[in-house]
């Protein structure tokens, strides 16, 4: 496509099918290519480090060269070797030196040469390997019972651990894993959840089991270094595993960070996700957890068997459904495969700045003073329910404002940031055309995987401005985009009032409005277009029969289909269990419905069911995440900072070592005498199906809860919604 051959965008140097870089002997780097017949080749490649620099450094007694223009840091300076890197780095510190330099040797050399992972190779041609583990702990013993792999062909087996020979079959077991990956030769490996349970389980097991677990393309094996990340508002704290030669992408951070923009998954555990997307083949093996699973599995049960490659294909429909956008990344970004995943969207645009700056020889700016600024605008006008809603928006609201407005950074001397933004808009719109006219599934999938990430890119160019470790970063620039969508915003409800017209809420760039009656809708549209400026341009995107207006981002909508969408965290919150969760969604489409009268019908039925013992555990647990580490938990205990809460009282009490990020699912059991939810609650994994002993008066009450929260929105029968 011409549009690869954008160097600011995938990078001027054309090598492809390159499927990994590793650091090599002194002075090189291992190139790993994938050849048409489908074989893999390493070639050993000269590599120089570099350091920008602020002056020259003639008296250390290393070649330097003076870069273009007056910036910061306008001298390069290149050694021979990732080791004497290291001690340049060292000595400029001591020296008192300003200086800017990679951490990470794979992206100083896809920075220097301009290369790029996967340039000319399908998603198809990637060697992914899948992998899950289930394990085994009844207190005294834990061990694995299956890995079950699979990958891109379709290609599968389950390796059983023999519960009667435990020891013996382990071993052999974790010897099997490992011939599998050399033999099969993965370019990458997906699991869920495989930072924080996989693989650290794995390389544990195979310690006790006093076997290596050398996967490395050059036999190298397993290597793991704490890390840290930030997803929207929470942070997580795994282990990041690196092998030689290939790549490890953890579909559970996939399902992270899709969420971020979506905000639809009711949890990220890998049944949550496959229910979510409708992966899951059989409710009830998806189901099969905690001791029944383990009865299964010493049973030899064929039901556990089929769970357990249950596990692992769902892992493979949503690495096959979540990861295209990432592998067109690979292509764009001068980062390894499993590094474009989880580096901020800010990092990656500002690492195509670097290597821009970097092939043409210029000097580059430090990074700005962080300050302030006042953000979108949103707001809300109307709580209860409306009628024939439309929703509204300004297409791509920031950049249009940034283009229209030229909101750019003022260090940015080469304009990469307008050429670049110009030029996504660009690509998005024929790669968009193009995927309409596609007829080949293959060629549809690739065209929506591009235009996805060119979205996503587009949509990142503000945030880069406000980004306090991006060089070409503008605070007064972002502040100016953000002033002028303030203005806009505004601008178009004052037209909308005064035209009758009820605006309901407006967040950033759009607006939730009732159009007043007898006025055709296009010309509503066509005579606010004519307010805005050249450039900006409206769109009626969405029309609903009703909306449920609860607070400032947080309402429910219902479609002319029937279906009901739901934002905002008070709406559809994670700390609610999953029982709340559909009551709430069934409650609010009754109320949107017109029909509050069935609401006391509702509850009866949820109560029924509760009592009765119908649902699965999953209804009732609920899955908290844990934002703190245990020994932090415990000072804020001890000062009175906090209340003790659930799961972090079941975290200290198995005496596993949980980590920030990780969550913990459990219910509430029923006990002797009333005790708090903390003393009473058991790991969902616990529980017995065969031995049920769910608290169902606790359950009750909070479904008794859920509805005297929101009575005050419930409309009386008479009571009119909102309909001009």
């Amino acid at each position: 496509m011409e549009l690869e051959k954008n160097t600011l965008l995938f990078g001027a140097d054309p090598t492809p099918r390159i499927v990994a870089i590793e650091l090599g002997e002194t002075g090189t780097v291992k190139v790993y290519r994938r050849e048409r017949d489908g074989s893999t080749i390493a070639d050993v490649e000269p590599f120089h480090p570099f350091v920008w620099a602020d002056s020259d450094v003639v008296d250390l007694g290393i070649e330097t060269e003076k870069l273009r223009s007056d910036l910061k840091y306008g001298w390069l300076i290149t050694v021979d070797s990732w080791k004497e890197l290291i001690a340049l780095r060292n000595g400029l510190k001591k020296a008192g030196r300003a200086f800017f330099a990679f951490n990470d040797p794979v992206q100083h050399y896809l920075t220097a040469t301009g290369r790029t992972l996967f340039k000319e190779l399908a998603l198809e041609e990637l060697k992914r390997m899948q992998l899950e583990v289930l394990s085994f702990s009844d207190g005294e013993n834990d061990r694995i019972m299956s890995i079950a792999l699979s990958d891109h062909t379709g290609w599968e087996e389950l390796i059983v651990v023999d519960p009667k020979n435990p020891a013996e079959s382990e071993h052999a077991a974790l010897k099997r894993l490992t011939a599998l990956i050399k033999e099969r030769d993965p370019d990458v490996i997906e699991g869920h959840n495989l930072f924080r349970f996989d693989l650290p389980y794995l390389v544990e097991r195979a310690r006790a089991a006093k076997t290596k677990l050398d996967w490395g393309r050059s036999g190298g094996f397993l290597r793991s270094r704490p890390s840290r990340l930030q997803i929207a508002e929470k942070t997580i704290d795994y282990p990041k595993f690196n092998i030689d030669g290939r790549h490890f992408v953890d579909t559970f951070l996939l399902a992270q960070f899709y969420d971020v923009g979506m905000r639809s998954l009711s949890g990220f555990d890998r049944i949550d996700v496959a229910r979510h997307f409708g992966f899951c083949a059989s409710d009830e093996l998806s189901a099969l957890a905690g001791k029944e699973l383990q009865r299964a599995y010493i049973d030899n049960e064929e039901r556990f068997r089929q769970r357990a490659l249950c596990a692992v294909r769902e892992t493979r429909a949503i690495a096959d459904l979540l990861s295209p956008s990432y592998f067109i990344q690979a292509q764009i970004f001068p980062y390894n495969y499993q590094d474009v995943i989880v580096r901020g969207n800010a990092t990656r645009i500002n690492a195509l700045f670097l290597r821009e700056y970097f092939r043409q020889r210029h000097s580059i700016p430090e990074m700005p003073m962080a300050r302030s600024f006042e953000g979108g605008y949103t707001d809300i006008f109307f709580t209860g329910v409306a009628r024939n809603v439309w929703h509204c928006d300004i297409a791509s609201l920031y950049p249009s404002v940034m283009l229209q407005f030229d909101c750019f950074p003022a260090t940015d001397q080469l304009q990469i940031f307008r050429h670049l933004l110009t030029d996504l808009r660009t690509f998005r719109l024929e790669v968009k055309a193009q995927m309409r006219s596609a007829k080949d599934p293959k060629e549809q999938r690739h065209f929506h995987a591009l235009q996805n990430t060119f979205k996503i890119l587009i949509n990142s160019f503000y945030g880069y401005l406000g980004f306090a470790q991006g060089h070409f970063a503008d605070f007064d620039a972002a502040a100016r985009v953000t002033q002028i969508g303030r203005d806009l915003l505004k601008k178009m409800i004052d037209w909308l009032n005064a035209q009758g017209a009820q605006v309901i809420e407006v967040d950033t760039d759009g607006i939730y409005f009732v159009p007043p009656d007898k006025i055709d809708i296009g010309d509503l549209q066509k005579g606010l277009a004519k307010e805005l400026p050249p450039g900006i341009e409206v769109e009626f995107d969405e029309h609903f029969d009703a909306m449920f207006s609860y607070k400032a981002k947080n309402y429910a909508l219902l479609t002319p289909e029937g279906d009901v969408i739901i934002k905002g965290g008070a709406l559809k919150s994670r700390g609610l269990e999953k029982f709340q969760r559909v009551f709430l969604e069934e409650m609010i489409k009754l109320i949107m419905e017109g029909k509050p009268e069935a609401i006391v019908d509702l509850r009866e039925k949820f109560e029924k069911e509760i009592r009765d013992r119908d649902w699965n555990i999953d209804m009732l647990m609920k899955t908290d995440t844990l934002q703190d580490s245990l020994d932090k938990y415990r000072q804020k205990i001890a000062g009175s900072a906090r209340n003790r809460a659930a799961a972090y009282e079941l975290a200290l009490a198995s005496g596993r070592n949980y980590k920030p990020g990780e969550q913990i699912s459990y219910y509430i059991k029923a006990t002797p005498k009333k005790v708090p939810a903390y003393e009473a609650a058991k790991f969902a994994t616990d529980f017995d199906p065969q031995n049920r002993d769910e608290n169902v008066d606790y359950y009750v009450a909070k479904l008794d809860e859920l509805v005297k929260k929101f009575s005050a929105m419930i409309p009386a029968p008479e009571q009119e919604t909102l309909k001009l």
